[in-house]
């Protein structure tokens, strides 16, 4: 897949968004295959030749939106748990702040979803680097004692496969959810485990 040329004017790098945001809005919701060129340039009220100045073609564009799912999420989690006073505080934010994302922006963390089929090497990307990032936090709280010893990695996946599991039940499949309660037993599962 051959790159467009990225965007080097204030006005490029708003259009450029404008197509993102109508594609990012009709994948969610029609899904890969059949969300079109014609239909993302409709919504973003662009022309088709616009289309490609910034993006060669659709998979261009959908691997630029798992890209932008990671980058996001990455942020976003960082920003919520820099206050944190200790690392459960900040497992206790970070998946807060994960969950309300994934409400505010269900589109796009459906097309992470999808690109397991669609883009496996970006849908490896994304998580592996979250991974990565998750399991040196873990380790550094380990090393200052604000949690247990034990295998950074594999808590690491263990704790993103919760917050993905939750994010699908108590987020996507809610009309309104309860971030409260979903958080709250999470955390307290997280803090205590499943032993008496």
């Amino acid at each position: 897949m051959t790159k467009a040329t990225a965007p080097k004017t204030k006005r490029g790098l708003a259009r450029r968004a404008k197509i993102l945001s109508a594609a990012e809005a009709v994948m969610g919701e029609q899904g890969f295959s059949t969300a079109s060129i014609a239909e993302i340039t409709r919504v973003a009220e662009t022309a088709m030749g616009t289309f490609y100045i910034y993006f060669s073609s659709k998979e261009e564009i959908f691997h630029e939106l798992v890209l932008e799912m990671g980058r996001i999420t990455r942020t976003m989690v960082s920003a919520a748990i820099a206050g944190a006073p200790d690392r459960l505080s900040a497992e206790r934010a970070g998946l807060e702040a994960f969950l309300r994302f994934v409400s505010a922006r269900p589109s796009l963390y459906r097309i992470v979803e999808e690109a397991r089929f669609v883009d496996p090497d970006a849908y490896r990307a994304y998580f592996s680097d979250f991974g990565d990032a998750y399991a040196a936090g873990l380790r550094e709280a380990a090393a200052n004692g604000e949690i247990a010893q034990g295998d950074a990695d594999v808590r690491a996946w263990a704790l993103m496969g919760m917050a993905k599991a939750l994010g699908d039940r108590y987020v996507l499949w809610e009309d309104t959810p309860d971030f409260d309660r979903v958080v709250d037993e999470a955390h307290a599962m997280i803090c205590h485990g499943l032993a008496p």
